[in-house]
């Protein structure tokens, strides 16, 4: 039934999860397809390899976004 609604009406996407600034995973709240944003910006089904890359991305993003916060309180 849900996903004929999504069938007729379209998917209603949430935000899941910010990977990055930019990169985001969307669920949607209907039948809980999962999708990413590409490297156009475009929406992609969000497979194994892509969770794999976002998680990736999500750690390297981390890691560097942790690394100049602290050496601007070192700098304050």
């Amino acid at each position: 039934m849900k996903k004929l609604f999504c069938n007729i009406f379209g998917h209603h996407y949430s935000i899941s999860k910010k990977v990055t600034s930019h990169i985001k995973e969307y669920k949607c709240i209907h039948c809980q397809k999962q999708v990413t944003t590409d490297v156009s910006g475009n929406l992609s089904n969000l497979t194994p390899e892509l969770q794999d890359i976002n998680r990736t991305l999500e750690h390297i993003y981390q890691r560097r976004h942790t690394t100049a916060t602290q050496q601007q309180q070192q700098v304050a």
